[in-house]
């Protein structure tokens, strides 16, 4: 692929649609969405429910085939990373397996010596705050500290591409804002290309480089925002004018979406909204 601005582009979407069939129809998910997104880039897609967000970032997985458009991924030198790991919105864990097994499982698949891929899935263990928990099964675990692993095994997979699908949803607003801080710190130290799917507008602000809006279904791109607050970044910038306007500046431009997409599924109306 070509170069931006310095940066070579990792990932180029042109015209991607998603159309899935059942027995009654056909429903069109993603309609002519075009992404493009730098080497080293925190992308974040931000849109109303059922928007084709979650499809979206499976075709970038390889999990999912577009009905149309054209999807380009450009791999790294080092064929032994995998090129893209996921983080699911769902709790995607391993029951039979201990907390140690599971956040290990994608380097045990790529070969890595046991006693190697147990120090790396230690290391980020403890960087979740799981310690305590390493050898217990996720039955042992509440929900919030089950998508903890996940995000632990994505991380310790050592991906080119990280891609997270509203990975921090289920936490309590606590524990979500450690583990906000503790991506912004892992992603300042690695520099790695994500792309973060989240409903919460303030999250992408926090974390990205830039954000895309997502136009209620059928999704397609809608408008993108870059976010110049400086780097490197903690809680302390959801505290500025400058993160405040951006926010607010974002929701006006997605609020019309979201009203559209709980109208669409009886979910509200826009009488007496705002």
């Amino acid at each position: 692929m070509d170069r931006t601005n310095g940066a070579s582009l990792k990932i180029r979407a042109s015209h991607i649609s998603k159309v899935f069939s059942n027995g009654k129809g056909s429903v069109e998910a993603i309609r002519d969405f075009s992404l493009e997104v730098k080497e080293g880039e925190f992308l974040c897609i931000v849109g109303p429910s059922g928007c084709g967000k979650s499809s979206f970032l499976r075709i970038l997985a390889g999990l999912m085939t577009p009905s149309s458009g054209k999807l380009e991924i450009q791999p790294g030198e080092d064929t032994s990373k995998p090129l893209t790991s996921m983080v699911f919105q769902e709790y995607a864990v391993f029951p039979w397996k201990t907390v140690l097994e599971n956040v290990g499982f994608g380097l045990r698949m790529r070969g890595i010596h046991k006693a190697e891929r147990h120090a790396i899935a230690q290391s980020w263990i403890e960087r979740v705050g799981l310690t305590k928990f390493i050898h217990a099964y996720p039955h042992q675990l509440s929900g919030g500290m089950k998508q903890r692993v996940g995000i632990a095994r994505a991380l310790a997979n050592d991906p080119e591409i990280l891609l997270m699908d509203e990975p921090l949803g289920a936490l309590d607003a606590q524990t979500r804002m450690v583990l906000q801080e503790e991506i912004l710190r892992i992603w300042e130290e690695r520099r790695k290309t994500v792309v973060y799917v989240t409903h919460s507008i303030e999250e992408a602000v926090l974390l990205g480089d830039r954000v895309v809006l997502m136009t209620a279904h059928p999704g397609t791109k809608k408008a993108e925002f870059p976010i110049l607050l400086p780097r490197p970044r903690d809680l302390k910038v959801t505290a500025t004018p400058e993160f405040g306007e951006l926010t607010y500046t974002i929701w006006e431009a997605l609020r019309g979406e979201v009203l559209s997409a709980m109208e669409s599924t009886g979910a509200g109306s826009s009488k007496g909204v705002g």
